[in-house]
């Protein structure tokens, strides 16, 4: 199969998005986690390939602060929920109607809450490395990754945040523009998970905790699926399982 092709696409106040596409077919589009990129969560380990030769065309974009994507360090650039607008921008761009959505750790709380407050409409949804949890306590969440931003550079082996350092560091992140996103993101209440009732699947790690029990996530959705894949939050990316679940998924309910 080919490499991704890769394009720019405005979000609504006029800040450049950079997508990945790979396949042809029914459009997926996928989100993928914090200070990640699409490469790192959805080409690199395959994840792509894998759903684009089950017959899709997959959309990565790189989110906003991350990859290849703008990261204006003005802080009017960040409103609430941003992250959710910028998909809504993409959707529009690309003019979709019957999609799949679907999103990795930060990418999966996106899709949920687009869904559940009826921004996003697609007629399929993949919430993978989530669970029930995850959804709420996001200002504690923020102030840990805040913390990590701020003591970047005398943050030592042995902090608690000295991966999440790494990572960031290995990833190339710009701190000014995350720390303005950390700060457009909000909780989903998860009162709200019940009127999702589109096909879902919820796919997780089996040794991942990060973000609570996804089974707990799958059982308050009306119409999810639960599968467990090898890893963490961080080694299940990497594994080819977490695409083949998908895929296996996506063949299931065609």
């Amino acid at each position: 199969m080919s490499a991704p092709s890769t394009e720019q696409v405005s979000a609504f106040d006029g800040e450049r998005l950079v997508v990945h596409r790979l396949g042809k077919g029914a459009p997926l589009l996928l989100l993928h986690g914090l200070f990640s990129d699409a490469e790192t969560n959805w080409i690199k380990f395959g994840h792509a390939a894998c759903l684009a030769a089950t017959g899709y065309e997959v959309f990565m974009p790189d989110l906003r602060a991350h990859g290849d994507s703008a990261a204006p360090h003005a802080a009017s650039a960040y409103p609430e929920n941003i992250l959710i607008r910028d998909a809504v921008s993409v959707v529009t761009h690309y003019g979709f109607d019957d999609y799949t959505l679907g999103g990795f750790s930060l990418g999966a709380r996106t899709v949920l809450h687009g869904v559940a407050i009826g921004a996003l409409k697609p007629s399929r949804l993949i919430a993978a490395g989530m669970g029930l949890q995850g959804l709420t306590g996001w200002r504690e969440r923020a102030a840990f990754f805040r913390r990590v931003i701020d003591e970047f550079d005398t943050i030592k082996q042995g902090d608690p945040g000295y991966f999440a350092r790494q990572f960031l560091k290995t990833q190339g992140v710009d701190r000014i523009a995350a720390r303005h996103l950390l700060g457009s993101l909000t909780d989903l209440d998860p009162a709200m998970l019940p009127q999702i009732e589109i096909p879902t699947l919820v796919v997780c790690g089996t040794e991942d905790h990060d973000n609570g029990s996804a089974q707990d996530l799958a059982d308050v959705l009306p119409n999810a699926t639960h599968a467990a894949v090898p890893g963490t939050h961080m080694s299940s990316v990497t594994k080819p399982e977490l695409g083949e679940a998908m895929a296996a998924w996506l063949r299931e309910i065609a």
